[in-house]
């Protein structure tokens, strides 16, 4: 996209943005990615990144309770209760980034990750409370919305917000901090479900309340959080968004930037209230169809991937490995690690080897790898250490490539639809991965045959590889490229 270059008028005073009518030109995008990383920005992530954290937590503590669950005195959960109760928070988690993600685009990125967080702290915090098998999978479907709803309402004003030559590490680390929140998961329910500690029927209550107080303190953290200005200009509102720029500009180097010498790009914007669904479907689907399909392979390749593994983690440990199910916890911190350093150490690539080479390498690393230690397990030759090493070694390379998925789906689609384009993909691949993956592997490993389990490893290595080759050949190189020069907003006037 070629974006004006001009200096502004002589004869009106210098700012970001003047209106004509319903047409703004603005150099907002321009100015808020020259910007040098700053303590603000540092906050942003801090404080909309935790989401990760608090989704990893929610996760790996429903997994972890489940056998406190059971053995509740109150609520006696079966495994068809516990299932349901998964089911129910899956379910929230789809329909709440989709119904939140179509009015993030519509009403706002700030309004909605309050109310997203809100909606989170008081369902997890109900949880606790849960006196039947109905009021926990209710609370847990309600939990489930409110994180599904942060999804599309924090990436994209992380998006927005963060300067291109840092997006690609910045989001990477962001979706990969999922994993801190399940070491914490981890630990919490080692301790909360000990006996010596905390009487059986309070640990997993104690344990849910532990998110709900997160949230709280998360919920004071956001309170200075600007709207994305870059929203603000197409939906009417081009003298708020100046002025956040130029606030974020004093934070960041203690003055506004000079535009007088005409050195950000502009661009002309015709106002609106908000996209009309037809015209979100024809976008993602008609004029963006080759990026639809690239989003849609990436995010279903890796929730498959993840979810099979994940979910029946503590399975192959216990089944296989004979490892008692109170200790599983300590062999998901290794596996946590190996998730959360590879994003961190890996994410710079993407934004300087590009998208294209570093998505293709770990998706395709990560599959021969998994094929490679599946084998292994296959014959026999693993103990569990090596298991968790290898696992460790496998999801190095595919948490960035999972977290690569979501970057993918949310900076190649046009401002005004992509809080739902991170919602439509990651609700399809949350569908296909979340469903398919674990009850697939739930039957193999039931066979008890390490070969059926090895045919289940073998099927997502083969979905990883081809989404590297997808990668390589239809993924855009997006690295260190104004989000306006990746997919031209809806409302751009020639």
């Amino acid at each position: 996209m070629e974006l004006q270059r001009s200096p502004a008028p002589n004869d009106v005073p210098l700012v970001a943005a003047a209106v004509t009518g319903r047409i703004v030109e603005t150099d907002i995008p321009a100015r808020l990615d020259a910007l040098p990383w700053s303590g603000f920005h540092t906050r942003v992530v801090v404080a909309l990144g935790i989401t990760w954290i608090l989704d990893g937590l929610e996760v790996t503590l429903a997994g972890a309770l489940s056998g406190a669950l059971k053995q509740s005195p109150s609520l006696h959960f079966s495994n068809f209760d516990l299932g349901i109760a998964n089911s129910a928070y899956l379910a929230g988690a789809v329909l709440g980034a989709l119904g939140f993600g179509w009015l993030t685009d519509r009403i706002g990125r700030k309004k909605l990750f309050f109310i997203t967080l809100a909606l989170y702290l008081s369902a997890t915090a109900a949880t606790a409370l849960s006196w039947d098998v109905a009021s926990y999978a209710l609370f847990r479907f309600l939990t489930g919305a409110g994180i599904g709803g942060e999804y599309t309402a924090i990436n994209s004003t992380i998006q927005e917000l963060v300067p291109a030559r840092y997006r690609g590490w910045t989001d990477l680390v962001i979706n990969g901090s999922f994993w801190i929140g399940a070491a914490m998961g981890a630990v919490a329910s080692i301790v909360l479900l000990d006996p010596a500690v905390i009487a059986p029927d309070y640990g997993w209550r104690l344990a849910y309340l532990i998110g709900a107080v997160i949230g709280l303190f998360v919920l004071l953290m956001r309170m200075w959080i600007p709207e994305s200005p870059r929203w603000l200009m197409i939906h009417g509102r081009p003298e708020q968004a100046h002025t956040i720029v130029d606030e974020i500009e004093r934070s960041v180097i203690g003055h506004d930037q000079d535009a007088s010498d005409g050195r950000f790009a502009k661009m002309r914007l015709k106002m609106r209230d908000h996209t009309p669904i037809r015209e979100v479907v024809h976008t993602l689907f008609s004029a963006y169809r080759q990026r639809a399909v690239v989003g849609l392979v990436l995010m279903s390749a890796q929730a498959f991937f993840y979810n099979a593994i994940f979910f029946t983690f503590a399975l192959v440990l216990t089944d296989f490995y004979g490892i008692k199910a109170d200790h599983v916890g300590w062999y998901l911190l290794p596996f946590a690690a190996g998730n959360f350093l590879g994003p961190l150490l890996l994410g710079r690539l993407f934004d300087t080897l590009g998208r294209r080479v570093m998505i293709m390498f770990t998706y395709g690393a990560s599959g021969l790898l998994l094929a490679l230690s599946g084998y292994l397990f296959s014959i026999g030759v693993l103990t569990a250490q090596g298991q968790t090493i290898a696992w460790m070694v496998i999801f190095f390379f595919a948490s960035p490539a999972a977290s690569a998925a979501y970057l993918t789906v949310s900076e190649t689609f046009p401002l005004e639809v992509r809080a739902l384009a991170i919602a439509v993909f990651y609700a399809v691949g949350t569908g296909i991965g979340g469903v398919a993956g674990p009850a697939l592997f739930g039957v193999l490993i039931d066979t008890g045959s390490r070969t059926s389990v090895f045919a289940g490893y073998l099927l997502g290595s083969a979905l990883m590889i081809a989404a590297a080759i997808v990668a390589w050949r239809y993924a855009v190189s997006a690295e260190r490229k104004s989000l306006e020069q990746i997919a031209r907003p809806l409302a751009f006037m020639e």
